[in-house]
This record gives structure tokens, C-alpha cells and sequence, in this order.
């Protein structure tokens, strides 16, 4: 019964799709690191609760098939904020999220950073 419910949950991982935008931080990366910790033995694995395995499967299997989306449509494609879906995946990205970080240091911050990392070179070429 093990080696079905393996083969399930490598089926909805190679289904799931990955978001190459979201480095560290993607659902579907994230999801095939735990099968693999769960499954460490592949389909000899022994389950400890499988109701509870089958559960997370169902429950995945929703959100793969955008079960909900379907059964709560929404009247716009708009966020509170107002944002489209596109533009909503391009502020999430990875390398935009690093750039907001970097735009909401404080002027002393990147002062400090700017003079602590010359300071440092310095000392160690002396």
C-alpha cells in the first residue's frame, strides 16, 4: 500500500508545477524536498499513519487542481492592492523581493555597510 501512495505523491510532484522566479521560496520545490524526506526509502517506506498521509494528499491534490478557484470564483483578477495575477508574480520574484530589501535600508544603514566593508579592507591590507 506503501508503493501506491509513492507512486501518488511522484505523480502530483512531476505534475506540480516548478517557478524558477521564486528561488528558495517555490511551493512545488519545496513539496518534492518533503516527499523525499517522507518517502527516504522510496516505495519500501513504511507509513505510520496513512489517513494522514492520504489527507495531505487529497488536500494537495486541491490546490493542484485549483479545486477552490473553481469553487469560489472571483469577480475580479485583482488583489486588494489592485495588482493584476502577472504583476503580483513579478513583485514576489526572488530578485525583486532582493531589491525591495536593498531599497528599504535607511540611508545610515547603507552608510554604515558602505564605510564598515572599506574600513575592514583596509585593515587587513595593513
Amino acid at each position: 500500500m506503501a508503493a501506491s501512495r509513492y507512486r501518488r505523491f511522484l505523480k502530483l510532484c512531476g505534475e506540480w508545477p516548478l517557478d524558477e522566479t521564486k528561488r528558495g521560496q517555490d511551493l512545488g520545490a519545496y513539496l518534492r524536498q518533503r516527499v523525499a524526506q517522507a518517502f527516504r526509502e522510496g516505495e519500501n517506506t513504511q507509513i505510520a499513519e496513512p489517513e494522514t498521509c492520504d489527507q495531505m494528499y487529497e488536500s494537495l491534490a486541491r490546490l493542484h487542481s485549483n479545486y477552490y478557484k473553481h469553487k469560489y470564483p472571483r469577480p475580479r483578477d485583482t488583489c486588494f492592492s489592485g495588482l493584476t495575477v502577472e504583476e503580483c508574480r513579478i513583485v514576489l520574484a526572488t530578485d525583486t523581493l532582493g531589491e525591495f530589501k536593498e531599497l528599504n535600508k535607511g540611508l545610515w544603514k547603507k552608510l554604515q555597510n558602505k564605510f564598515s566593508t572599506k574600513s575592514l579592507d583596509e585593515k587587513t591590507k595593513a
